[in-house]
């Protein structure tokens, strides 16, 4: 199968955010997706901001390409504005996070698409136990050659970026022990998760030819891996990140997924190979990001020397500031130091349920986080506590 690499301009920006729909009464999730999206189509046709997704509990609002993360945060802004006249009228909250912290998985409606129906009839209850959000970023790659090698790259650092922006400690009402559950969870799709690495493009065209001679995937969007070249859109797509509850995070995030991507091109500008990691690294630091989130430590090279999470960032941070700085987000990837002050999205979910005791207080805090567009401090977040009861672990 040949996979036509579109042209894009190097390190342009494009983000893909997935926002719950939440009832204003009884906090769980609203299957009012559909009728959203068909609102706000009938008075902003053709916006290009508002998508549907898997579930009908939740709307995807999207970026245009754009150069700057700036200009795609402006853009998620402006698709929120054009939902919320919609939700407000239904009494819903837009708010998000990697998981909802009570919602049954069971209970959740599917899309009326063919795509989405096969899946879930195919991988059954794995399929419908898909209660995830996530925030994707696309990054223009301008030649096809730098695309696998800067795939392994990012690999490396995947449990890292993983760590930093993991908000799902919480499924079906119960803490699972783990920061990013939805990683847990996605995986159980056939071709969802840990990316596949290749050295040459007639490989991944090989391996795309072999999945769909046999029918487990029927176009090349059906590989679902946390990092995937996206040949219509000439970029490489970050998947990993747990959906975020306000936009301060979403713009680190999209900082560091493009200055990381630039500051692998450099290098291949420059004649360096790459680091790279054997994929089994790469999947053990994807579960311990998994499991310990910011306490995690790391397998940092090939060579396998490990390193806490902690210690190690100050210093990668400080290795992207100069196309951060190029780029025109040296701000939102500096803040991500005061965002591990502050606590990432799993921590402050726990802080707030040991503070109200209930997990309806956590999606207040959630929905706050989206209204205030930062995250807050737990500890001055006053919340009614009302009795969801969580086993502690």
């Amino acid at each position: 199968m040949v996979l036509d690499f579109a042209q894009s301009p190097r390190s342009t920006l494009g983000i893909e955010w997935e926002l719950q729909l939440v009832d204003r009464e009884s906090h769980d999730l609203r299957q009012c997706g559909a009728a959203i999206l068909e609102a706000v189509e009938r008075e902003h046709p053709n916006n290009g901001l508002i998508h549907k997704e898997m579930l009908l509990n939740t709307v995807e609002v999207t970026s245009r390409p754009r150069a700057t993360v700036a200009e795609c945060i402006s853009d998620l802004e402006e698709g929120a504005a054009l939902v919320r006249p919609f939700s407000d009228a239904l009494h819903v909250e837009l708010t998000s996070a990697g998981s909802h912290p009570f919602a049954d998985p069971t209970y959740q409606l599917v899309t009326d698409s063919a795509r989405y129906l096969n899946l879930v009839s195919r991988t059954q209850y794995w399929g419908q136990q898909m209660l995830l959000f996530g925030t994707h970023v696309h990054v223009g790659v301008e030649d096809r050659a730098k695309l696998l090698p800067l795939l392994g790259y990012v690999a490396t650092k995947l449990g890292h970026i993983q760590a930093l922006f993991a908000s799902s400690p919480y499924w079906g009402g119960v803490d699972t022990g783990y920061c990013d559950n939805r990683a847990m969870v996605f995986q159980q799709l056939p071709t969802a998760g840990q990316p596949r690495q290749f050295e040459r493009w007639e490989q991944l065209e090989s391996f795309t030819d072999d999945l769909t001679k046999t029918g487990i995937i029927t176009c090349f969007d059906e590989i679902r891996w946390d990092i995937r070249p996206s040949p219509k859109f000439g970029t490489l797509e970050v998947r990993v990140g747990d959906a975020s509850s306000n936009t301060k995070e979403v713009r680190a995030y999209a900082a560091l997924i493009q200055s990381l991507v630039e500051t692998g091109s450099r290098l291949l500008d420059a004649g360096h190979d790459l680091p790279m990691q054997p994929e089994w690294y790469v999947a053990e630091n994807r579960w311990r990001a998994a499991r310990y989130g910011m306490e995690a430590t790391l397998i940092e090279n090939a060579h396998g020397d490990e390193a806490p999470l902690r210690e190690t960032l100050a210093g990668w941070l400080e290795e992207l500031a100069p196309a951060a700085r190029d780029l025109g987000c040296e701000d939102d990837l500096a803040w991500i130091g005061d965002l591990v002050r502050i606590g990432v999205g799993y921590q402050r979910q726990r802080a707030v349920w040991e503070k109200a005791g209930s997990l309806e207080a956590v999606v207040d805090f959630l929905q706050a986080e989206t209204k205030a567009d930062t995250p807050l401090d737990p500890s001055t977040f006053v919340s009614r506590a009302r009795g969801v009861h969580v086993p502690r672990r």
